[in-house]
């Protein structure tokens, strides 16, 4: 008990938005390991089991740009103690839906939980993370977010074979509603007001964000604007996360034959390799930053070449029908995938640090779009083609075109939210 005292306080912090992140996403994918006992259950199609996976995105679409608002205005610590209880009342009401209607109504509540979670956290890491370990802290805690993916087969269909899917649920809720006290004790809006920081940590960090009055008419959309080519680039990065995300348990399962728990392994193996790729990805994105200062070469041209390698990677998927070479290329398609992770998260706090709520709530949110689509499209073209695979040669031209919209995101220029005209232009680790 005493070294848990010792931890410095960034570090706790930190710890706490990681063990957010898997949380959350484990109470996030969660639906898709258990789709395969509750479809049969309940008489749902693949086009149905589409649109349980993707309600999830309509409100959480809509929260990502009112959340980041709120984080910025209000602070993360509230933001995320309310939005932590609306996720996890949603988790446990997915345990209790007897039907197609009710499991969407629960996915939605689920979404409009989670929406504001990461842009309040990147509004938190904004005060509590150093420039320079911006793109770590983005990664380590994505890993995390990963490593829930990892692990949610595995948990979900443990539980499943112990007692039944519906009390997979229920356990799941319970864990959300256990991380809302530990946040509540650990996390102070301003770091200077933790009463086991330090003064060493205080001069790491960037200086406190100054009071802000109301913002000037038309700020939010020039900031949108500004983030829009940001928002695109992460569109194609999600368009392959939520397919995976969605159908890789299912695909296993029916396109190779295999029965849940050989599904499960395979699938836990493909999200395990974003754990390494998000921990790698804001590593690397950070050393690139501090040895050349060039934002444009640690954030666009870092995304650039991870895009490309993840469409490279799902070719060898099409073209060779054997699970064991779906099991490492898709692994590897997500690994580089989610290297593109930390990069791009640290975007927003390189272009509008002081809003960075808003700015990271804005870039996700426009590309929660992809989520919506994504998972949809594939499970109409499954039926009506059987193709499992149709929907990867799809992603290919997708983050084919991801690629060339990244040199347009240029994260070396910042947002002025006071200027008219021409945006800074920043060579600094700011």
């Amino acid at each position: 008990m005493n070294r848990l005292f010792k931890v410095k306080a960034t570090s706790m912090v930190l710890v706490m938005l990681c063990l957010m992140y898997f949380i959350t996403y484990v109470d996030r994918v969660n639906v898709s390991t258990a789709a395969g006992q509750f479809s049969a259950e309940l008489g749902l199609t693949n086009t149905q089991l589409g649109f349980i996976f993707s309600a999830f995105a309509y409100p959480y679409l809509v929260f990502q740009f009112i959340g980041g608002w709120v984080s910025d205005r209000f602070g993360a610590k509230r933001t995320l103690i309310v939005c932590a209880f609306i996720w996890a009342t949603a988790t446990v009401l997915t345990g209790l839906a007897g039907g197609f209607l009710s499991l969407v109504a629960a996915r939605m509540l689920l979404g409009l939980g989670e929406g504001a979670t990461f842009p309040a956290a990147t509004s938190a890491m904004s005060a509590w993370v150093a420039k320079d370990k911006r793109g770590f802290a983005q990664g380590i805690t994505h890993s995390a977010a990963r490593l829930g993916n990892a692990m949610a087969p595995m948990i979900v269909a443990a539980l499943m074979t112990a007692y039944d899917w519906r009390f997979s649920f229920y356990l799941l809720g319970g864990l959300s509603f256990g991380w809302i006290v530990l946040w509540y004790a650990t996390y102070t809006e301003k770091p200077a007001d933790h009463p086991r920081i330090t003064q060493q940590e205080l001069d790491s960090l960037p200086p406190p964000k100054p009071a802000r009055g109301p913002d000037a008419p038309g700020t939010w959309m020039r900031l949108f604007r500004r983030m829009l080519p940001v928002s695109s680039v992460y569109f194609c990065y999600n368009w392959i996360l939520w397919l995976m995300l969605s159908w890789i348990p299912m695909y296993f399962m029916h396109n190779y034959q295999l029965n849940i728990k050989d599904a499960v392994l395979y699938t836990s193996g493909v999200f395990f390799a974003g754990v390494l790729g998000d921990l790698l990805g804001g590593v690397l994105s950070d050393k690139i930053l501090r040895r050349t200062g060039n934002l444009k070469l640690a954030r666009s041209y870092l995304v650039a070449v991870c895009m490309g390698l993840t469409g490279l990677s799902l070719i060898p998927v099409l073209m060779f029908q054997e699970p064991m070479y779906s099991l490492v290329f898709l692994g590897l398609a997500l690994f580089f995938n989610e290297m593109i992770v930390g990069p791009m998260w640290a975007v927003p706090m390189d272009i509008a640090n002081d809003r960075a709520g808003t700015a990271s709530g804005i870039m996700n949110g426009t590309a929660a779009t992809a989520t919506i689509i994504s998972p949809v499209l594939a499970g109409y073209l499954i039926d009506q083609t059987g193709n499992w695979s149709l929907p990867f040669l799809i992603s290919i031209g997708v983050l084919a075109c991801g690629v060339l919209l990244t040199f347009t995101m240029k994260p070396q220029r910042a947002f002025d939210a006071n200027a008219t005209s021409k945006p800074v232009m920043r060579t600094d680790f700011s």
